[in-house]
């Protein structure tokens, strides 16, 4: 936690200055230098925070454990390790309440999303529905295959796609998230599918570094161009 906390306060000062140095015009007119440098401190700290789902309810002592810490930090009010442990405890509280209402929101949509029509369901809670059916063959779990896709957020914003980086790509089934996997078996060459994710078959309580936050439920557009199996693959290493 201590680590966390002295990147977190590092950022800030690296942030803090840059915005310092870019504040310009009537705005920058109203403060002296050394003002704006405090509030650009204050206005990144809290959107940190923000970011962390972590409230202030006195903002006057937030004032004066910086002040303690940068004047005196010998009589500072708590010593450094019950300050990380409070704040840890609040960190922590942050995060199962966003988790707890992340699985909500999720249980919510995929409620919602299984009544709408053409939305197929299958045992293990993958959801999809056909956008175009293919003619070819269909994959099992030890192919490689070749796919143009999208990956995006239940609230529409996207965060991955092959046609971006002039796809489409090739990867083995059984190295990739579950749901993805299972879906991809139930197409054909040629065919489209859109398939909703549940986070239990795809980055789970972890998430994905910061691409894909913790119980989130992924929306994948999937074109299965062709199948290539690792036999295939050897013939062409001979």
């Amino acid at each position: 936690m201590k680590k966390v906390i002295g990147v977190l306060l590092v950022s800030l000062c690296v942030a803090a200055l840059s915005y310092a140095s870019g504040v310009a015009g009537d705005a920058a007119e109203k403060y002296s230098s050394d003002v704006q440098l405090s509030y650009a401190f204050g206005m990144l700290f809290g959107s940190q925070l923000e970011e962390l789902g972590i409230s202030i309810a006195n903002y006057t002592a937030v004032a004066e454990g910086m002040r303690d810490m940068l004047e005196n930090s010998a009589a500072t009010r708590l010593s450094w390790n019950d300050a990380a442990t409070k704040m840890q405890i609040a960190y922590m509280e942050a995060m199962e309440k966003r988790a707890a209402e992340s699985m909500a929101r999720e249980a919510q949509f995929l409620e919602e999303n299984s009544k709408r029509p053409g939305i197929l369901t299958t045992a293990s809670g993958l959801q999809y529905e056909v956008i175009v059916e293919g003619t070819g063959r269909t994959p099992v779990l030890v192919d490689t295959v070749a796919v143009n896709y999208e990956g995006s957020f239940i609230d529409g914003s996207l965060f991955d796609s092959s046609y971006e980086r002039g796809g489409p790509e090739e990867f083995p089934l059984d190295m990739i998230i579950q749901g993805l996997a299972e879906g991809i078996q139930l197409m054909s060459e040629g065919a489209t599918y859109r398939f909703f994710i549940p986070s239990q078959l795809a980055y789970g309580s972890a998430g994905a570094s910061d691409m894909v936050p913790p119980y989130s439920t992924l929306v994948f557009q999937v074109e299965l161009v062709s199948i290539l199996s690792y036999e295939a693959d050897d013939t062409v290493q001979e």
